[in-house]
C-alpha cells in the first residue's frame, strides 16, 4: 500500500538531494534513501534517513527502496559528472520503472536551464522551445521527454532553478569558480559581469519542492515549473552581496573563459566549461508564474542571510572560527 507522506530520494547524500530531504523532513515525511555504502551515507548526514543498500543503476534495488512510497526524488548524478551519456537516461529509466511498481509514484526532478538555447531564450517557461547547446543538455532534454511520455501513469513534477549556491553545495559554479572554499574570503571571480544570471539558494529550492509536494492534489500529472529564484540582472548583486558580507571591497578577478575555449580540446573541466559558456554570455530569467500561482510566493531568504550560511559552510568567512 502507498504511504501518501513517504519518498525515496536518489542521490541523498549530494547536496540538491540532501537539501530536500532536510525539508521533507521539517514538513513530516518519512524519507529513505538508497547509497552503495550504507555505512558512508550514514556519516554522511545527520537527517534521519531510512537507507536502503542498492545502486541507482539497478532497477531491482530502486524498485525494492520505492516499495509503498508516493514520490522519489531524482537527484542523483554519475560519480563525479563523468560518463553521462551512458549513466544518465538508464537511472531515469530505473525511477519511472520504480515508480511504476510503485503503484504511479511522482518522479521529481530539479531541473537545469542547459535544456536550452540562451541566446534565443532569454525567458525561461513550462513550454519554452528546448535547443541545447551542451552534449548535457541534449540528454537532460531526453530526461524530461521521457517523463513526459511517462504520464499520467507516472506522474512528475520537474522544478527548474538556475545555478545553486548555499550549504552543502560542493560541485558548483559558486563554490569552484566565484569563492575558493576552506580560506578566509580575499578575492571573487566574477563568472558572470554584464549579461547577469539566475542563482538559486539551495535551502529556498527544496524548501520549495517541499512546499509543493504538499500540495500534489493541485499539481498536473506532468507539472514542469520554473523557480526564480535571484535573477542577477547585471551580473554584480551576488558579487556586491559578498563585499558587504566580508565588510570591505574583495579583490576581484575575471574569470579566464579565454583559456577555457583553448584547452577545450584537451577534454575534462576546460570542455565542460566551454560548452557552458553560453548560459554566462546571455542572461537568462526563469518565469515562475506558475509556481506563484500554486504557492502565493516563492521562499525568498534575505540575500546577505544567504549569504552569510553559504561562505560559513565553505568556511570562507575570516571572522568565523576555523
Amino acid at each position: 500500500m502507498k504511504n501518501k507522506r513517504t519518498v525515496l530520494i536518489l542521490g541523498a547524500t549530494g547536496g540538491i538531494g540532501g537539501a530536500i530531504a532536510e525539508a521533507l523532513l521539517r514538513h513530516g515525511w518519512s524519507v529513505r534513501g538508497l547509497a552503495r555504502n550504507m555505512q558512508a551515507a550514514q556519516r554522511s548526514t545527520n537527517l534521519s534517513i531510512d537507507w536502503h543498500q542498492g545502486d541507482a543503476m539497478d532497477r531491482d534495488d530502486v524498485s525494492r527502496a520505492a516499495t509503498g512510497v508516493s514520490t522519489i526524488v531524482h537527484a542523483v548524478n554519475p560519480q563525479g559528472y563523468r560518463n553521462w551519456s551512458a549513466l544518465v537516461l538508464p537511472m531515469i529509466d530505473n525511477t519511472i520503472a520504480a515508480a511504476r511498481v510503485a503503484g504511479g509514484a511522482r518522479v521529481v526532478l530539479p531541473g537545469t536551464i542547459y535544456n536550452f538555447n540562451p541566446a534565443t531564450t532569454p525567458v525561461i517557461h513550462a513550454n519554452s522551445t528546448q535547443a541545447p547547446r551542451s552534449r548535457k543538455g541534449a540528454i537532460r532534454v531526453e530526461l524530461e521527454h521521457r517523463l513526459e511520455l511517462a504520464a499520467p501513469e507516472v506522474p512528475s513534477l520537474i522544478l527548474r532553478a538556475g545555478d545553486f549556491f548555499g550549504p552543502g553545495i560542493r560541485s558548483s559554479w559558486f563554490a569552484q569558480a566565484m569563492v575558493a572554499p576552506n580560506k578566509p574570503l580575499e578575492r571573487v571571480t566574477d563568472v558572470a559581469r554584464g549579461p547577469g544570471h539566475s542563482w538559486a539558494y539551495l535551502p529556498d529550492l527544496a524548501e520549495t519542492f517541499a512546499c509543493l509536494l504538499d500540495i500534489t492534489d493541485r499539481l498536473s500529472a506532468f507539472e514542469r515549473l520554473q523557480f526564480e529564484g535571484l535573477h542577477d540582472a547585471n551580473g554584480s548583486v551576488l558579487s556586491d552581496a559578498l563585499n558587504h558580507v566580508a565588510g570591505r571591497s574583495l579583490r576581484h578577478r575575471r574569470f579566464p573563459w579565454w583559456l577555457m575555449h583553448v584547452l577545450a580540446p584537451f577534454g575534462g573541466f576546460p570542455r565542460e566549461a566551454s560548452e557552458l559558456a553560453p548560459y554566462w554570455r546571455h542572461s537568462v530569467r526563469l518565469d515562475n508564474h506558475r509556481l506563484t500561482e500554486l504557492l502565493g510566493e516563492e521562499p525568498r531568504t534575505p540575500l546577505n542571510d544567504a549569504m552569510v550560511a553559504t561562505l560559513r559552510s565553505m568556511k570562507s568567512l575570516s571572522n568565523e572560527p576555523g
